[in-house]
């Protein structure tokens, strides 16, 4: 069957299954183990994963090998078993598919490790690490050869050159994992890694993992666009989510089942699903599959209020900024954000900010790596701002990438360059971001955080000493109103209160139920109450909100959206239900944070012309 598989993906698309790692979790297996090891020592929990899948209706089944190279088995003293776990994983794979029409396909991971010119790996010695776990795939019976999650070209390239070399007969599947904007890791654009990876040899080419269903289907139609190669699109059920300490991928099986049928609809040949998805989501990935065109295919939190030394009284929050002076009087504020950019190109930053500010705007809202993206430091782009538009910023702090250590020191930095507006905040984990092997430090949360802020307002440092004169930090703090688990929210803001926040800034409010149900459940600590309000440019946009950012988006918004027939009129559209929302939210809230997304500075002002600014 293995050798009809590029004749069956000119007939109709091939249904992949979903991840490995995901179940093995669920089922108790803490990620300190090899996985891959377990085709050794637990082959029957590895052989049940494969039959779930294949039950829900997989057509191509992938093995458990994704680190089985001798660098990422190194981590666990089994650099010499590579032969022995990949055969296993493969016979395996095979063993479970030989009552099933189906495909096996040997999945190969990036290294583990840098190659140069980033690292110390020579090419050559890639290209053998790669072989050897190939010729092993190989030897145990695999159908297909799939590479995944590879975020550098150079890496990519010393795999197909092994594969190619091992087993130039066996299909090829070669994909790339990439960032909201469609590119690789190394910044490579579709219209540049397409053309690469086809001259290659890839008989297939795709994108897996990193990302949700609607950025990955963005990508994947300018990847069409690049070449005439089947297509492989695998997403991860959308971006991981917090529940009750646990990190959960909330892409349901029916939103994953609905993007299935686009990405057909875009030319994509081989669907499956990547990190999150289960055998739930491949079984209903299959019946929207055949419904359509083809005929088969998925903290640390607190103690309350820590007994600390005594220390000074906090500047009034009237004195430390312009905006601290309007919360405290009760007067509405208006924040526009506007994210940094990833080079050292402000210009367009800057313009956004004049623009603004000539409309009354109070202040600029300024991200700190956005969905763990490397971008230029917010507080960079803060500090010129400052100086050279004359706005207040608002800086988004964030625990991810600094220990208690490089927090204090930045702050204080901060505060001596007269930046006094903050937003404190967890962060996204760099597992979302286009450097997911990047190292979190989260020494602090949110709530920490916050108490870090309110201790150096007070002339303490982390350890409770006198440091003199404290900053003059306006502390604000995020909130969801739309979370599932609302009484977690709550609880965390009640705690985010105590330690010390001054203002909140929720997520984008487009179900002003929810908002007036947060507002109540938040009267015995309220503070004032900034509404983040987000312009949609387009359906798409309105799916990935509610879908992946887990924002309440109700239907007839969704409904709205996708009447709008042009890019335009979207906009438009777009913009009149954010006015619909801050004209709300005037009478319930004290401020309205407007994003400008993808940079479009003229749709905030536009949606703040309902204030009559």
């Amino acid at each position: 069957m293995a050798t009809d598989l590029l004749t069956r993906m000119k007939q109709a698309p091939v249904l992949c299954d979903g991840a490995m790692g995901t179940l093995l979790y669920a089922k108790g297996i803490f990620i300190n183990r090899c996985y891959d090891e377990l085709n050794v020592s637990q082959p029957e929990l590895i052989r049940g994963i494969h039959h779930d899948y294949l039950q829900a209706g997989a057509e191509i089944i992938e093995t458990n090998t994704f680190g089985g190279n001798s660098f990422r088995l190194a981590r666990h003293s089994m650099a010499n078993r590579v032969r022995e776990i990949n055969f296993a994983g493969a016979r395996l794979a095979r063993e479970a598919a030989k009552s099933f029409d189906v495909w096996v396909a040997g999945s190969i991971g990036p290294l583990g490790v840098k190659i140069e010119p980033l690292g110390k790996i020579s090419f050559e010695e890639a290209r053998a690490a790669f072989r050897e776990q190939i010729g092993a795939l190989v030897e145990g019976g695999v159908d297909i050869l799939m590479l995944e999650t590879f975020g550098y070209l150079g890496e990519i390239h010393q795999a197909i050159l092994a594969a190619r070399e091992v087993a130039p007969k066996i299909p090829l599947v070669a994909q790339v994992t990439i960032d909201e904007e469609g590119n690789c890791l190394d910044g490579s654009t579709p219209e540049t890694f397409v053309p690469r990876l086809e001259e290659w040899g890839a008989d297939v080419i795709g994108c897996n993992c990193s990302v949700g269903p609607v950025a990955m289907l963005d990508a994947m139609e300018r990847v069409r666009a690049a070449t005439s190669l089947p297509l492989a699109a695998q997403p991860n059920a959308g971006i991981p989510r917090s529940v009750e300490g646990r990190n959960i991928y909330l892409c349901s099986p029916e939103y994953m089942a609905s993007y299935a049928r686009k990405f057909v609809a875009a030319g994509v040949r081989l669907v499956g699903g990547c990190c999150g998805s289960t055998p739930e989501h491949i079984r209903v990935m299959k019946s929207a599959l055949r419904v359509g065109e083809a005929r088969a295919k998925v903290t640390s939190a607190p103690a309350a209020g820590q007994a600390k030394p005594a220390a000074a009284p906090a500047v009034p929050i009237e004195k430390r900024s312009r905006l601290g002076a309007k919360l405290a009087a009760g007067e509405f504020v208006t924040m526009v954000e506007i994210v940094p950019p990833k080079g050292i190109d402000v210009h367009k930053e800057i313009e956004g900010a004049r623009f603004v500010k000539s409309v009354g705007v109070d202040a600029i809202n300024i991200p700190d790596s956005p969905r763990a993206s490397a971008r230029m430091s917010n507080q960079a782009l803060a500090l010129l701002m400052q100086q050279q538009v004359g706005i207040e910023p608002v800086l988004h702090y964030t625990c991810r990438d600094r220990n208690v250590l490089g927090i204090q020191s930045d702050l204080l930095g901060a505060a001596a360059m007269g930046i006094h507006n903050l937003i404190c905040i967890t962060g996204d984990p760099p597992k979302m971001g286009n450097y997911p092997d990047a190292t979190a430090v989260f020494d602090v949360d949110a709530i920490g955080l916050v108490n870090v802020v309110h201790n150096l307002n007070r002339g303490q440092d982390i350890g409770g000493n006198p440091i003199g004169a404290g900053t003059a930090f306006v502390i604000g703090v995020g909130a969801n109103p739309g979370l599932t688990d609302l009484d977690e929210e709550i609880r965390r803001f009640e705690f985010k209160v105590e330690a010390g926040a001054e203002y909140v800034v929720t997520q984008p409010v487009f179900d002003l139920a929810l908002l007036e149900n947060f507002l109540k459940r938040i009267e015995h600590c309220r503070i004032p109450v900034v509404a983040g309000i987000w312009p949609l440019v387009s359906v798409r946009n309105a799916e990935f909100m509610k879908n992946e950012l887990r924002v309440s988006v109700p239907d007839s918004i969704l409904t709205r959206m996708t009447a709008a027939k042009t890019p335009e009129a979207a906009r438009e559209e777009g913009v009149a239900v954010a006015r619909e929302m801050l004209i709300a939210v005037r009478e319930m809230a004290q401020g309205a944070q407007i994003s400008a997304p993808l940079g479009r500075y003229a749709s905030a002002v536009d949606v703040l012309e309902a204030l009559g600014t």
